[in-house]
């Protein structure tokens, strides 16, 4: 059986195409400390890093939604003061330009707000070379439900030999796996060495 041609990819951002680890955990480390909660770097990175901001939040012991809604809304805020610790996954971006270039299509698929994601990529300049977002609060099961990869295959009418997903964390793993499309595992600690 000859395999169709890959047409769409499914990226995860953060982590994946952008490592935004240090700007998003100084972010949420320096909105907690306005509350008076100490949460460390490596103990952001190791536990939390990927997580929905609502339930990260309540994890963080804060029960109420306004207050959680406040926080999220201020997290947002701080974060592009520490875009300076942003890196782009240069050998990914420069993969997905090139299928872009052969009519395929690039979808970042996250669990992150959109109002960080759009940040991010106009900071980077990377818009014109992205052709759809579905973003954490688009979707009603987030990963690691597939219900993210496969609404994107809706959308573009695409079916699941056709696509490839690159994901980065277990939760977004979890989901490529059980969306059935083919997909990488991005170790981004991998590419800095």
């Amino acid at each position: 059986m000859e395999r169709k041609p890959v047409r769409l990819l499914l990226c995860d951002f953060d982590g994946t195409l952008v490592d935004t680890r240090m700007a998003n955990a100084l972010a949420y480390i320096e909105t907690l400390r306005e509350v008076g909660i100490e949460l460390g770097v490596e103990e952001y990175l190791a536990t939390y890093f990927g997580m929905r901001c609502n339930e990260f939040m309540r994890r963080m012991g804060i029960e109420d939604p306004a207050e959680r809604e406040r926080l999220r809304l201020r997290k947002i805020a701080l974060y592009p003061t520490y875009f300076d610790t942003l890196r782009l996954n240069e050998a990914l971006w420069h993969f997905t330009q090139s299928v872009r270039r052969q009519g395929g299509k690039l979808w970042i698929v996250s669990t992150g707000s959109r109002a960080n994601i759009d940040n991010v990529i106009n900071h980077l300049g990377i818009g014109e070379g992205i052709d759809g977002i579905l973003s954490g609060l688009e979707i009603e099961r987030p990963k690691p439900a597939p219900d993210c990869f496969l609404e994107v295959l809706r959308r573009e009418g695409c079916s699941k030999e056709e696509a490839l997903i690159f994901e980065d964390s277990p939760v977004g793993l979890a989901a490529a796996e059980a969306s059935g499309i083919p997909y990488f595992k991005v170790d981004f600690a991998a590419l800095a060495e």
